[in-house]
């Protein structure tokens, strides 16, 4: 057997691939539900963050601000270990799936309220003085004036940044959340060969390779004001 053959044996053992790849379909789907959940509630709540920045408020912004330099700060292994073993030992309990969402969307939140405040910090502050001198309220004018212009240039960056939270998926392992990773992990285990990695890995690639390509293309369409 020469060295291409014994590498195919190795990660892409055709008997294996199609006994276990039942399992890693159904660790995609998990992965998949994770993913919207945390990228739906962790942008939403980034959002609303960035949005109640904008006020002014000086003792709310310091909590905001606090929230997302703590949460980016923090590795998110190390909150997952802390959320899942060390909570009960004082009465809170929370389901493997719960917690992986949790700190995820958390730490997205954190990311993505900065995101947004940068783009709604490089709105021309004339377009503020305009729409008020015109009559219209401070919501009004961040609602339909300002965030249609922050979303646009922060969609390229906030787009990568979900990508790589969602990528972050794989640390549910750990705790027994049956993700991509923990079904490849598994089947590894029971079958004593790499393919299911490689299984893992291709799964992967087909459900993060179009959020890739989508991000790129965003990228593209965004860099308008440097032409």
């Amino acid at each position: 057997m020469d060295g291409l053959q014994h590498f195919l044996q190795v990660f892409f053992d055709p008997v294996i691939m199609k006994k276990y790849w039942p399992a890693i379909l159904d660790g995609l789907w998990v992965t998949l539900g994770l993913s919207v959940a945390v990228v739906t509630c962790g942008i939403l709540l980034g959002l609303v963050l960035a949005c109640l920045r904008s006020a002014g408020i000086r003792i709310l912004n310091l909590f905001i601000v606090a929230f997302a330099d703590i949460w980016r700060a923090l590795p998110p292994l190390v909150v997952i270990v802390i959320f899942y073993f060390g909570f009960p030992g004082i009465g809170i309990t929370f389901s493997a799936w719960v917690v992986l969402f949790l700190v995820l969307s958390l730490v997205l939140a954190a990311f993505a309220e900065e995101i947004f405040w940068a783009g709604i910090r490089s709105v021309d502050i004339g377009q503020w003085e305009a729409a008020h001198a015109s009559g219209m309220r401070s919501l009004t004018v961040l609602v339909w004036i300002v965030l249609p212009q922050a979303m646009r240039m922060a969609m390229p960056s906030l787009t990568n940044r979900s990508i790589a939270i969602t990528k972050m998926t794989a640390l549910g392992t750990i705790i027994g959340v049956p993700e991509i990773l923990y079904q490849a992990s598994s089947a590894q285990s029971f079958s004593g060969s790499a393919t299911p990695l490689s299984l893992g890995a291709l799964a992967y690639v087909l459900l993060f390779l179009p959020f890739v390509i989508l991000g790129r293309w965003l990228e593209s369409r965004m860099n308008w004001r440097r032409r």
